[in-house]
């Protein structure tokens, strides 16, 4: 998508600047393949969508979920499912449709967002933006992560300004400071252009934008990119901090009898300065001393909630486990993130999929496994690879005809 080396993005984009990358420079073509105009009707008319999957917006004004969502008749009387003609009204009068979470309801795109962030090591979503002609879906703002916006049917023209807050985290959305963005986009733009079928752009977090279609229908692919950040690794030397500061009696030491908090010249209290100074010391030391190991281990459990496995099948799935034999061969799910760790006396595999526990004499098969991605049952053992196929851990390789 990016149409230059990897290291001079990472050098030179990632994170600090855009990046627009037109479709005969790119590599990966438009990623027509993946969507279009027909596959966001099919979406919208066809699967039964519900809320959030949906928001619809005009000139920055985003509609009401009751102007576009209806019951859906005899036996689907939920109310919040897409109407299609309602939807056919707002899209003809102008407004923006934008289909939501395309990593969770489009199977080609599922496929991509995740093969992508285990490529970039960051979460991703993906949303579709369909525009009328001589539209503007959204006013001036800034998205809390990074996108790549990738055009895959009409035109649209972009307008990009520089950041009013750098490297913005999910905390502080561009709502906490219209102000500063209206004020922004008074100014001349970083960056004006028109976007065809096939051409990317790359956007850093914080950069303000608005894009408006021109002469057709416009559908372009913003891909978010949720990236982790050094304040991940912030909150989670405080929660070291926290428990070795819980550990340590001298901090839990009782604070002078008799002391009024509510007394500003409560801090000139000698006991109390000592005090400070005590937990001080200690956060200071449990900060310096906290294991970099520890850290990144406390975000593989918000790294891996942060994506989904490959789709598993659950009546497939115990059909085949059910026929399964020695002979089969079993192949680890896609995207799992599994890991082999101790628990206890025991072993257990970690993964999306869950937590299965691993006897002893199991080891050296599951490490066989992760090693290599597909062994046959046998090596397993046909009770294991039957508890893990029914766990979501693999899958039961078709015999090829």
């Amino acid at each position: 998508m990016i149409g230059i080396p990897e290291p001079k993005f990472a050098a030179d984009h990632w994170g600090r600047a855009p990046l627009l990358t037109r479709a005969q420079d790119n590599p990966d073509g438009a990623l027509g393949d993946l969507f279009d105009n027909a596959a966001a009707d099919t979406l919208l008319a066809d699967r039964g969508l519900r809320t959030p999957f949906l928001r619809v917006a005009k000139d920055g004004r985003t509609y009401a979920a009751a102007d576009f969502t209806a019951p859906g008749g005899v036996g689907a009387e939920i109310g919040d499912q897409l109407d299609d003609t309602k939807l056919l009204d707002l899209f003809a009068g102008g407004a923006t449709l934008v289909l939501q979470g395309l990593h969770r309801t489009w199977s080609p795109i599922r496929e991509f967002a995740a093969d992508l962030a285990a490529d970039l090591g960051h979460p991703v979503q993906v949303n579709a933006y369909v525009t009328p002609p001589q539209n503007t879906g959204f006013s001036d703002h800034y998205d809390v992560h990074d996108v790549f916006v990738v055009q895959v049917a009409g035109t649209k023209t972009w307008r990009i300004r520089p950041p009013v807050l750098r490297h913005p985290l999910r905390t502080q959305p561009w709502e906490n400071r219209r102000d500063a963005v209206r004020e922004a986009a008074t100014r001349p733009p970083l960056l004006e252009a028109t976007l065809e079928p096939g051409d990317t752009l790359y956007l850093p977090r914080g950069f303000v934008h608005a894009a408006t279609a021109c002469g057709a229908v416009s559908t372009h692919l913003t891909i978010g990119i949720h990236t982790w950040t050094g304040h991940h690794l912030g909150e989670r030397l405080l929660a070291y901090a926290a428990r070795r500061l819980a550990a340590d009696p001298d901090v839990r030491a009782s604070l002078p009898l008799g002391i009024d908090l509510t007394d500003p010249s409560a801090v000139t209290d000698p006991a109390v300065a000592h005090a400070i100074e005590t937990a001080r010391a200690a956060l200071q030391e449990a900060l310096r001393e906290a294991p970099a190991d520890v850290l990144i281990r406390e975000l593989t459990g918000p790294g891996r909630a942060a994506t989904r496995p490959a789709p598993v099948g659950p009546i497939a799935a115990v059909e085949a486990a059910a026929e399964l034999t020695g002979d089969s061969v079993v192949v680890l799910r896609r995207h799992l993130a599994p890991a082999l760790t101790t628990a206890g006396d025991g072993f257990v595999l970690e993964s999306r999929a869950g937590r299965q526990a691993v006897a002893l004499a199991d080891v050296g098969a599951v490490r066989d496994l992760l090693d290599h991605g597909r062994v046959r049952a046998e090596v397993l053992g046909t009770d294991l690879a039957r508890r893990l196929v029914r766990g979501g851990v693999v899958h039961v390789e078709r015999a090829s005809r």
